[in-house]
């Protein structure tokens, strides 16, 4: 057999394959009956968590598979497990956990999208969840390497996951026409999370989580779930009982030799806007702090939204050291400095361990101070949460 021959009956047999794995795929997903497909810029694991735990709590066999912070698959009972990736993380993974909720005997099966470019979004939708509820919490400027240059584009690459005649819940606003223009062209049928919506959210509504969560997404959740049938106070308490991300936001209080430290977790918030937000709630529940430290992890394979970040920081109410993190921090400096910050603020930590990080902050805290991280949990983001967690007598941010 010639070269030629050999590799046209290869790739017929790869193409075969390819179909006879499609066609398998999608009986396994017409034996689960309820598809939640959870996709947007901020909030996409901790929806998917509670999506999943107001479902699993009035008694729907439930899985759901989150890819933020760290990849887990949650199973009907509550119980987590990693997800192995022999390699970078891939989209044909989900063909693995639909075969494992099945397997699972799930009746619901809830997903995170893992795409960001553009025509994975719709490929990961139609080809490999088919979605009978679609979730796009909101959309906002981050990742615009890949989905910018503006917010107006990051909404139209998350349209992309719009399904085909069914559903799309979102609590976006402000690009809200984008996604009316989609679920017209496909014929899904938009429920928009409303202001009033949000704000029935109450208080005690909130303190039921041990975490800091935001009543946009309860409200999404809850509707998502009153559309499957669940009493929104049987939801809400299956809400409370979920296990966070661990990139959820935190505040950790303790006493060091003297020294009143407060950390907030605001590392999982990329965008400038969440990120000020977040911000301006720490300064204001601290208000008493005599020093505000605000530590900035950067990565070198996030170039844009250290650029981004460092460009706004300036405008936000001050802190009085900012703790540049992680690696490519000159990024961050370069345009902070561009801005308008004073440069003698900058304190560099760049590559050192968490330990080390932990020190730093120390030593430039007062008698009672407030650190903040912001820009990626990815990296060392997770370990100084964990390193500043293990040595705090509180956990609380209400």
């Amino acid at each position: 057999m010639s070269a030629v021959a050999a590799l046209a009956a290869t790739t017929g047999l790869l193409i075969s394959g390819g179909a006879a794995e499609l066609a398998t795929h999608r009986r396994r997903l017409a034996q689960i009956p309820v598809r939640i497909h959870v996709n947007g810029t901020r909030g996409k694991s901790s929806v998917a968590r509670l999506i999943a735990a107001g479902m699993r709590y009035a008694g729907v066999r439930t899985c759901c598979k989150t890819t933020g912070t760290l990849p887990r698959m949650i199973m009907p009972d509550g119980s987590e497990y990693p997800v192995f990736r022999p390699a970078k993380a891939n989209v044909i993974e989900q063909l693995r956990i639909v075969a494992a909720a099945l397997e699972a005997e799930a009746e619901a099966l809830v997903l995170e999208c893992m795409a960001l470019i553009p025509a994975l979004q719709w490929l990961c939708e139609d080809k490999l969840v088919r979605a009978t509820h679609a979730v796009i919490t909101n959309a906002r400027e981050d990742h615009l390497d890949v989905m910018g240059p503006t917010g107006r584009d990051v909404a139209l690459a998350l349209a992309g996951m719009v399904p085909v005649g069914g559903k799309l819940y979102t609590a976006e606003q402000q690009y809200l026409d984008v996604f009316e223009y989609a679920c017209r062209d496909r014929g899904c049928e938009l429920i928009p999370v409303t202001a009033d919506e949000v704000d029935a959210i109450t208080p005690l509504d909130l303190a039921g989580f041990s975490y800091v969560e935001h009543a946009e997404n309860v409200a999404l959740a809850l509707k998502v779930c009153q559309a499957i049938g669940v009493d929104r106070r049987v939801a809400l308490r299956g809400m409370w009982s979920a296990i966070p991300d661990p990139g959820a936001m935190t505040a950790h209080e303790m006493n060091f030799f003297g020294r009143e430290i407060n950390f907030v977790n605001g590392f999982a918030a990329n965008d400038p806007q969440s990120t000020e937000t977040i911000w301006r709630l720490a300064l204001e529940r601290y208000a008493d702090v005599q020093k505000r430290i605000a530590i900035f992890n950067c990565r070198d394979d996030r170039p844009d939204r250290s650029r981004q970040l460092g460009s706004v920081a300036p405008r936000w109410p001050a802190a009085d050291h900012y703790l540049l993190i992680g690696t490519g921090t000159f990024i961050f400096a370069k345009y902070a400095v561009k801005a308008g910050l004073d440069a003698r603020k900058l304190v560099f930590a760049e590559d050192h361990p968490a330990e080390d990080i932990f020190e730093t902050v120390v030593e430039l805290s007062g008698r009672r101070s407030l650190a903040m991280g912001m820009c990626n949990i990815g990296g060392i983001g997770l370990d100084v949460v964990r390193y500043f967690a293990n040595r705090s007598s509180m956990r609380v941010f209400k």
